[in-house]
């Protein structure tokens, strides 16, 4: 891997940043921050319909002959204007495991629809009760004919007010251990039987709660063998590690290192002249180089064929307790502004949504305790920290 920005990436961003600025409408970042949903219908249409969500992507199933790099890159300048795209996150993360597990019916049906920008799939995993052990999934599914009924309940299903399937974890055997009794399917959440009920984080994000009854999922969106649905978990799962630490734009911290050039220290003297707060900023600059590098090493494992499986769980791993190092230290230096909201603080209150919002990126993908059990027994070969059941 070489990691030296070439000519035609650094064309790739000019054009990206052209693009941006003939599309991008400011009044989207406002829009994400009053409703805390972080999916725009109209920006996601938009990529679809230029080809740039199926950059990469084998023809025959919708790809484009969008050049990837520079998808990526306008992607990152999204990012860097504030935007984040996590409809599109959740609906690559499936559609990817699609191509890799589902039938040629299940293929045809969803990707091509879904890189044209219609289709947007959440994820339902987790339930009440439950928390993080997905494998204690409670929902129902039984068989009738060519159909499968669900019932129960999941919380977490963020961006579900706005998608149009889900990937649905259910139970569909009780007489095996909980981890081989899964399948997974994926439904739609216009479907007799599906209601939607909103959550607010801590964090000022509108997530959902939802419910299912007697919903009717065909056979044919099956995700997956019947009861093997842990596999397919696996391999979801590490889509969602790689998109997890995908490379932005400008970090929180440039943008605090730019502020602390003038903003007075309590000597009067700019911040960043103070030696200590310099080095604090250059090693939270150094995480976020490090958390780049592991992202571009999964994503270019997952562009060149592989499934990036040990590499997405160093990756998640490093960036997310990193981005709660990051806010510890910029919480600290910015001292009581930190706690202002939107343009009452310094970056309209950047700091301060980024502290509220981080405490769930370790939780996410798989909690850090996971990750660290994956690295220790597939790369490093030590004995398994705790039984399947």
């Amino acid at each position: 891997m070489d990691f030296v920005e070439s000519d035609a990436l650094a064309e790739h961003r000019q054009a990206a940043h052209a693009w941006a600025e003939r599309h991008f409408r400011p009044e989207w970042v406002e829009q994400e921050h009053a409703t805390g949903t972080h999916h725009n219908p109209e920006l996601h249409a938009l990529l679809g319909q230029q080809g740039l969500l199926g950059a990469g992507w084998p023809a025959q199933y919708g790809g484009t002959d969008v050049d990837p790099a520079y998808a990526l890159a306008v992607f990152q300048e999204i990012g860097a204007r504030g935007l984040r795209m996590d409809g599109w996150v959740t609906t690559e993360m499936v559609t990817r495991t699609i191509l890799h597990v589902a039938t040629e019916e299940a293929k045809q049906e969803i990707v091509p629809a879904a890189l044209r920008g219609e289709v947007v799939i959440v994820l339902g995993y987790t339930e009440p009760g439950s928390g993080s052990d997905v494998a204690a999934a409670r929902m129902r599914a039984v068989r009738d004919g060519d159909e499968w009924v669900v019932n129960g309940s999941k919380m977490f299903t963020s961006t579900a007010h706005m998608a149009t399937h889900v990937f649905l974890l259910a139970r569909t055997n009780t007489e095996v251990p909980k981890h081989k009794g899964l399948t997974l399917f994926l439904a739609r959440l216009d479907a007799p039987g599906v209601e939607v009920q909103p959550v607010h984080t801590l964090g000022g994000q509108r997530t959902n709660a939802t419910f299912y009854s007697d919903v009717r999922v065909p056979d044919s969106m099956r995700i997956g063998e019947v009861d093997g649905g842990w596999g397919v978990m696996r391999v979801a799962l590490v889509h969602e590690r790689g998109t997890a630490v995908a490379p932005g734009g400008p970090t929180l911290v440039e943008q605090v290192a730019e502020w602390a050039r003038t903003a007075p220290g309590p000597d009067g003297a700019p911040l960043l002249d103070d030696p200590t707060v310099a080095e604090q900023l250059a090693r939270l600059a150094i995480d976020d180089e490090v958390s780049r590098l592991l992202g571009l090493k999964v994503r270019w494992i997952a562009a060149t064929g592989g499934m990036p499986g040990i590499e997405g769980s160093m990756a998640k791993l490093y960036s997310s307790e990193a981005e709660q190092r990051r806010v510890d230290v910029l919480t600290d230096l910015l001292g009581e502004q930190a706690l202002l909201r939107d343009g009452a603080g310094p970056l309209h209150g950047a700091v301060e949504w980024a502290y509220r919002k981080a405490p769930v990126s370790t939780i996410y993908g798989g909690t850090s305790e996971v990750q660290r059990e994956i690295v220790a027994e597939r790369r490093l070969g030590l004995p398994r920290s705790r039984p399947v059941g």
